[in-house]
């Protein structure tokens, strides 16, 4: 497994590039976790098709986790031009909403005004950390699930290499 282990760079980038620009886009990130998913089984399968030896589990793990990671931060990059139409259609939703709603608590209006301002470094860095412990279990899944499907393979068959031991017709099993 150490061999593949440094195999996993190249398919957990590719798998976790994939994941976070598709994660980042508005109206495709509606899938948001599926997306996280299919980047780690493509991770998975990227790394299975360049390794000669069948994927464990774990392996699948592994590069799910790295991928998801990357697709973290990918995202938060990829993100960051749409987060001003993202708070505009928030803070419309939200208009809309407290026109059915009643009951909406007193000074939601300031709290709106409020949200919709800058985002600080440290609200960025924290919604980074946090994405990616979601996205790196997200990933893990993907991975284990990309290691079941394409992570078997076939021992190569030599030729010319059977078992010559002599067999004694009158001791043979059913």
């Amino acid at each position: 497994m150490s061999n593949q282990r440094q195999g996993m760079f190249r398919p957990a980038l590719i798998g976790g590039v994939v994941a976070g620009v598709l994660t980042a886009v508005p109206l495709v990130n509606c899938l948001c976790c599926l997306w996280i998913i299919g980047g780690a089984v493509l991770a998975s399968y990227l790394l299975a098709k360049e390794s000669p030896v069948s994927l464990t589990s774990g392996d699948g793990a592994i590069v799910g986790v790295f991928a998801g990671i990357v697709a973290a931060i990918v995202d938060a990059v990829v993100s960051l031009p749409f987060q001003a139409l993202n708070q505009q259609f928030i803070q419309r939703f939200m208009e809309q909403f407290s026109q059915f709603v009643k009951d909406m608590p007193s000074g939601w209006e300031r709290w709106m005004e409020r949200g919709t301002g800058e985002m600080s470094i440290p609200w960025f860095l924290l919604g980074l950390v946090i994405s990616m412990v979601i996205f790196a279990a997200f990933g893990a899944l993907g991975g284990v699930i990309g290691a079941s499907f394409f992570g078997k393979k076939n021992p190569p068959q030599v030729q010319g290499t059977k078992d010559e031991t002599p067999q004694n017709p009158s001791h043979s099993q059913p």
